[in-house]
């Protein structure tokens, strides 16, 4: 660790104040795209989400009424097998 904070001491020493402020100001704008980004990301993914959402509960009530279909049509078989 002490190399590294050599290193980075030599370098910034040898970079006038208008050097640092200018590699400074690179890096928070390469920040603030960044950050941009992921923010722009998030609400893609918080919309597919929410798509996902709407579609499973689609899902649940075509099944809850599938299963009504079949418990009628059950019933039904169930009488008929029980009179052979």
């Amino acid at each position: 660790m002490a190399g590294s904070r050599e290193l980075a001491s030599r370098y910034t020493e040898t970079m006038t104040i208008d050097e640092r402020l200018e590699k400074l100001t690179e890096r928070h704008e390469a920040l603030t795209q960044s950050v941009e980004l992921m923010i722009a990301e998030g609400r893609e993914t918080s919309s597919r989400i929410s798509a996902l959402e709407r579609l499973a509960q689609q899902d649940g009530e075509n099944i809850r009424a599938l299963a009504r279909i079949a418990e009628i049509h059950e019933r039904p078989l169930t009488g008929i097998e029980g009179g052979e």
